[in-house]
């Protein structure tokens, strides 16, 4: 294996660990949606769907990023 090689295998790795850093920050915010939250997505869903801007745009601190993943994992559960 040259050092080119070697060079994009490692940052292949990296950029994999960097990934997966990513999305267990991201999970953790799931775990913090307090019942209100949850409340004020149920409600906006009702009337808006998936228009998740605007539904993050009700929650302060929230994005919309959040509050989709939020409402994906709540409903695979079921």
């Amino acid at each position: 294996m040259d050092n080119s090689s070697r060079s994009q295998d490692k940052k292949s790795k990296a950029n994999d660990r960097q990934e997966a850093k990513e999305v267990n920050s991201t999970a953790q915010h799931f775990v913090d949606f307090t019942e209100a939250e949850e409340d004020i997505v149920l409600r906006m869903h009702r009337l808006v769907r998936n228009r998740w801007d605007l539904i993050a745009g009700r929650i302060p601190g929230r994005t919309a990023e959040e509050v989709e993943m939020f409402w994906t994992r709540k409903h695979q559960e079921k």
